[in-house]
């Protein structure tokens, strides 16, 4: 007689045979004698659901049944008083599971999956636990034990037996697919059920086994508190989470909001365990992916279990399986066919699918880094593959790709169109940029930024005095850089950037003012009208979205720029220090009385002590920095020390300086209060007609004449702003809000315009204090090697940092201590360190050293030797040309001179060099460096001068 059960089941089997075709041509023919529900049991399509309701049984299958089955056949010692059907002596034992039916509709996908790797450990009680040791979102995250905390994510590496094992396990262990069990306790019991029927496990071993699966799970980073039932002295087991536990509101974890909505999980459990004497595996899919509790780090439901248990004398490396398995399902197209695998051969199918677009490294006794680099193309190759054939058999739907960020510099085709929508991208989010301000770590960037903006301001100032015959000096600088600060960081689109003056245009400064003497022209009116003209242009361009021809500037062009503009910063150091020596030479007696001027009558030691400062606070400096990345000291005190090496190199030559009394130097020439730095000759508004107007009128002709130097003037500004805000906005650096090329543009060249009215420079966005402040920013994760989580990108660092510049002013009894020889060994030290981040530099370097001793780079290795010599002499070439006419009368044209090697790179040098070759030589490859690494820091990543 059959049970109830059974019974339930052929009715229901019933009354879906009424709805469906039943005729088949394998069912005996029908006779008279035979009803219409015997014909029914007689056909295939019954006999499959009969089948099917075994496994619905106990939820999944009735396990006793299909042993009384299979014995019966065998002559054992099972019997069964009635056959449910004749047939089922004949038939061999039913697929475990049911092959589904092709009317059957595909089971949900998930797109996403979280995945846990969990290890059987021995805890410090003495206890065994299963303990998290690593877990996939997309990428691999291992729990570092030396360190006690999680790593990075990386890309996973398997080794080629760990696969085989792998590959071992589907053929040979137990797969269970669509178990319908609802808890740990019944996922183990049937597993282990299943593989005692498989003859995979011994009876004996069954409640060691049950008990191993269900001992608790714990997170490696968190207190391991003993619990337990003491009177049996075993740990707590999974049986508790049969109990009513009362929900507890608990706040959502970092990794919780890393994991996509509507995710499952998959978890792989591994470990030795004695009682075993050989491994065994099982492989589960769940009908319905269910919570399990305590067993995952987040709470997501489970869709897939791995088990893996053996003996711990094995040649199996669990952990290295485990891996396997883990990172195996944490690949798009393996996880789609194992939600529609529908048997033990689907799965080793696409384990063989998954090995032939794997790349197998072979041993090798001196792997080269670069080499390995090659091999991305291949594996992108072959993932491109991979997915191709996925979508051509339908396995997996088409993927819709995420609509790409807007570009910046992408041109709409209409009057003002970029200007609008930079506005229209950044704007929206003002509010976050004063919000976001509320972090301790932008009030010690504001303190960083202001001495690394104060120092370059003071010590340009202090030079453009002297180039200028004070008509522009330090106050005029000072206020500048706070106006223009200000503003910029209401208004401007990229807050990160910072304002500053630079040394593209103390060269052109200089220029124009000689140009302008020898013209008997008023150099500072002839600023105003350069300003006006700068404001027209600036317009034309930003209607125009001319922003997008900083694309055809390119490394060959940055790096001929940034080398000349440190060869001029080294060039005037040294000629500084020619003119003290000329004025100040040694010899055996000096006119010491007190009538005569100091600064004209040679004093002794003056120029040797000029010399000690200059150099003293260069080599200060100099070695703060490479005391920043060397091995002494913790991190952050090395950091604090070498980010303020200028001031405090600045300081001890002050100091230094002022404790010798009996020597005369020259000093930072400043007024008191606000005052401008000619006061006698000029106010604060300049009259764009001249200050003698029936005398010595402005020449009209210069009036029109004025947009020539206006042009040079635009192209530097561009040409540093505009690279300055790529580099800011390059995706390694996880700015999310968006930069605006049109506007900022319009603002640092028509505020620098404005400036030229009231006598005050013009400024352009500063390359290396603008990486510093983003850097100053930026928040890493933890580890051996932090990586960029966001940037804190707000408004308020830069606008306090511009307001102290602007309140520097009334330290004027401070600021004339300082030595001009100092400020030139500052100007010595940023020619020197700008160095360092140009390729070209390190290219000529290499012409003097053996091919043996060439660093494994790109330009090095992927170029031959003699080509890469040719391309570096055209560059040196260029940059001799450029330097050639620093020193001419038509030195005020060196922007429009360095213009031409765009040309020149864009349609010479590929005459002479294949596009393998220009890649290598002219690419932009400098990385976002966060590292403490020997010798680097932000100048390595910027090509562009200080």
């Amino acid at each position: 007689m059959a049970s109830k059960d059974q019974s339930d089941y052929d009715m229901d089997i019933e009354k879906a045979l009424e709805q469906v075709d039943f005729s088949d041509s394998e069912a005996t023919p029908y006779t008279e004698s035979q009803s219409d529900g015997e014909q029914k049991r007689r056909s295939t399509l019954y006999k499959f659901l009969r089948q099917s309701a075994f496994w619905e049984i106990r939820g999944s299958y009735n396990l006793n049944r299909r042993r009384r089955m299979k014995d019966k056949r065998q002559g054992g010692q099972y019997r069964v008083k009635q056959k449910p059907f004749e047939e089922e002596e004949e038939a061999s034992a039913p697929d475990f599971p049911p092959l589904a039916p092709a009317f059957i509709p595909p089971r949900h996908r998930t797109d996403e999956v979280y995945i846990e790797l969990h290890e059987l450990t021995m805890d410090a009680h003495n206890e065994m636990r299963w303990v998290e040791a690593a877990r996939w979102l997309k990428v691999e995250e291992d729990y570092q034990d030396d360190i006690r905390q999680w790593g990075k994510p990386q890309i996973s590496y398997l080794t080629f037996h760990s696969l085989l094992e792998v590959h071992r396990a589907f053929q040979k262990g137990t797969v269970l697919l669509d178990l319908a069990e609802k808890t740990l306790p019944g996922i183990s019991s049937q597993v282990i059920d299943q593989m005692i029927y498989e003859d995979r496990l011994k009876p004996q071993n069954r409640d060691e086994v049950l008990r191993a699966l269900l001992l608790q799970h714990s997170r490696p980073d968190e207190e391991i508190i003993k619990v337990g039932d003491p009177e049996s002295g075993q740990p707590l087991l999974h049986s508790l989470e049969m109990k009513t536990m009362p929900e507890q509101e608990q706040k959502k974890s970092p990794l919780a909001e890393r994991v996509p909505e509507n995710a499952e999980a998959s978890i792989v459990l591994v470990g030795c365990v004695s009682f075993l004497e050989q491994p065994t595996l099982a492989f589960v899919r769940l009908k319905e992916a269910v919570y399990l509790d305590t067993v995952l780090e987040v709470p997501l439901p489970i869709r897939f279990l791995f088990v893996l248990l053996g003996p711990d004398n094995s040649n199996i490396s669990y952990h290295e399986v485990g891996r396997a398995v883990s990172s195996m399902m944490a690949e798009r197209v393996f996880r789609n066919e194992m939600y529609l695998a529908e048997g033990r051969q689907d799965l080793i199918k696409s384990l063989e699918d998954f090995l032939e677009y794997s790349i197998v490294l072979p041993p090798c006794d001196s792997p080269d880094g670069q080499l390995l680099k090659d091999l991305v193309p291949v594996q992108k190759n072959l993932l491109r593959k991979r997915y191709q054939v996925e979508k051509e058999l339908g396995r997996i739907k088409p993927e819709i790709p995420d609509e790409p960020p807007e570009d910046p510099l992408r041109r709409t085709g209409k009057i003002f169109g970029g200007l609008a929508r930079d506005i229209r991208r950044r704007y929206p989010k003002y509010l976050s940029d004063i919000t976001d301000a509320l972090n301790p770590q932008c009030l010690a960037a504001v303190i960083f930024i202001y001495f690394a903006a104060l120092s370059p301001a003071i010590t340009f100032g202090g030079l453009m005095s002297e180039k200028t015959n004070r008509w522009m000096g330090v106050s005029e600088l000072l206020v500048s850089t706070a106006v223009q600060g200000v503003v910029f960081c209401i208004f401007g689109a990229q807050p990160l950037l910072i304002l500053g003056f630079s040394g593209p245009l103390l060269v052109f400064e200089e220029a124009f003012y000689n140009f302008c003497e020898s013209q008997g022209i008023e150099y500072i009116v002839g600023r105003v009208w350069i300003g006006f003209w700068l404001i027209l242009i600036v317009i034309i361009v930003v209607a125009f979205e001319g922003s997008f021809l900083v694309r055809f500037i390119s490394r060959f062009t940055q790096e001929i720029f940034s080398f000349l503009i440190s060869l001029i910063f080294i060039y005037e150091t040294f000629a500084k220090l020619v003119t003290i020596f000329s004025k100040h030479p040694l010899q055996g007696h000096y006119n010491q009385t007190t009538e005569i001027d100091l600064a004209k009558a040679p004093q002794p030691n003056t120029a040797l002590l000029s010399l000690v400062l200059m150099f003293g606070a260069f080599l200060i400096a100099f070695f703060l920095r490479q005391f920043k990345n060397s091995g002494f000291f913790p991190g952050k005190l090395r950091r604090i020390v070498g980010d303020f090496g200028v001031p405090i190199a600045i300081l001890l030559m002050v100091v230094a300086d002022y404790f010798i009394k009996d020597t005369y130097t020259q000093k930072l020439s400043l007024p008191k209060g606000l005052s401008v730095s000619r006061p006698e000759n000029r106010t604060w508004f300049i009259p764009p007609l001249g200050f003698n107007t029936v005398d010595n009128p402005f020449p009209i002709w210069m009036m029109f004449a004025s947009v020539v130097p206006a042009l040079l003037v635009f192209i530097l500004i561009f040409m540093e702003s505009q690279i300055t805000t790529l580099i800011v906005s390059k995706p390694e650096r996880k700015t999310i809000k968006g930069s605006g090329f049109h506007l900022d543009l319009l603002l640092i060249v028509g505020m620098g315009g404005v400036c030229a009215l009231f006598g005050m420079p013009w400024l352009s966005a500063t390359t290396v204090r603008t990486v510093t402040h983003a850097n100053a920013l930026t928040i890493t994760s933890k580890g051996d090697k932090p990586q960029i989580e966001r940037v804190i990108e707000q408004r308020i660092s830069g606008f306090l940092v511009a307001i102290l510049v602007g309140v520097s002013i009334l330290m004027e009894p401070i600021l004339t201590l300082i030595p001009l020889a100092v400020l030139f060994g500052i100007f010595l030290y940023m020619g020197v360190t700008s160095l360092n981040g140009i390729q070209l530099f390190d290219r000529i370097l290499l012409m003097l050293k053996p091919p043996k001793y060439h660093p494994n780079v790109p330009f090095v290795t992927r170029v031959k030797t003699w080509r890469m010599h040719i391309f570096t002499l055209i560059q040196t070439l260029c940059l001799a040309v450029l330097f050639a006419v620093m020193f001419t009368p038509a030195s005020l044209a060196l922007p429009f001179i360095l213009i031409l090697t765009v040309p020149v790179r864009m349609f010479l040098m590929p005459f002479i060099f294949n596009k393998l070759e220009l890649k290598c030589l002219d690419s932009e490859d400098a990385s976002v460096n966060l590292e403490e690494e020997e010798g680097q820091d932000v100048y390595n990543e910027v090509q562009m001068p200080i």
